[in-house]
């Protein structure tokens, strides 16, 4: 059920602390912690503490929490001290979606070209 923890779900794992992660920030309803595999000097996830598959079905079912989580980027932007960064939200195995728990990937420290991919 949308909003609930799943089992097999990394990220619902480490929004309960049976998985650690390098927590950078933590909010009534958003966990940030960094990426095992970061693609920048600065790869932060922000991801909701319920669960939710991808960036699509957060929205339709909870878009106050969609909105904290992208609010919730721009704190990790901040503190991080990037004046310049990219939120990404992979929505879909064909874009590059590996854990089905929404997420943005916060992206910074170097010069991001375009088109990413």
């Amino acid at each position: 059920m949308a909003g609930e923890p799943q089992d097999d779900c990394l990220f619902c794992k480490i929004v309960a602390g049976s998985i650690p992660a390098t927590i950078v920030r933590e909010t009534e309803t958003t966990v940030a912690f960094r990426d095992i595999n970061p693609q920048a000097p600065t790869h932060v996830l922000v991801i909701p503490k319920a669960h939710h598959t991808d960036a699509a079905a957060l929205a339709a079912a909870a878009p106050e929490l969609a909105a904290d989580v992208l609010r919730e980027t721009q704190v990790v932007a901040d503190e991080e001290k990037l004046d310049s960064y990219r939120v990404v939200f992979n929505t879909g195995s064909g874009a590059g979606q590996t854990v089905w728990h929404a997420h943005a990937h916060v992206l910074g420290g170097r010069g991001l070209n375009w088109p990413p991919g």
